[in-house]
């Protein structure tokens, strides 16, 4: 899967377990997007045909709503939410499985807005 991890997902330690895991990923930085607006993340995704993962479920689901209404598109939207609670928050290896729990789901990725912690 081609990703990118906007700027509250851009930990080098998560961007490592993905390529291992043979995903490619972007990072704001290697757009020149660092402390970009979410619009501006999501409109960077739409042009390179990346998939966002994300932290930001509110802002992200605004903006995936937008787009369906206007019958746009994007690649993706996967967002992961915070449990509030360290021992239940996913870690980097929690998303990496997620994202391959969902690949092999072979649910529609394309268009649609995934929340990656009912895929663990």
């Amino acid at each position: 899967m081609n990703l990118y991890l906007d700027d509250n997902s851009a930990k080098t330690s998560l961007a490592n377990q993905l390529r291992r895991a043979g995903h490619q990923v972007t990072l704001p930085a290697d757009l020149g997007l660092a402390g970009a607006s979410d619009p501006r993340h999501l409109a960077a995704c739409a042009t390179h045909r990346l998939v966002l993962l994300t932290r930001d479920h509110d802002d992200f689901l605004d903006l995936h709503d937008l787009i369906q209404a206007t019958r746009g598109s994007h690649a993706g939207i996967l967002v992961v939410c915070a449990d509030n609670d360290p021992a239940r928050d996913m870690k980097d290896r929690d998303m990496v499985r997620a994202i391959a729990n969902l690949e092999a789901s072979r649910v529609p990725i394309e268009n649609d807005f995934n929340i990656l912690n009912h895929w663990r």
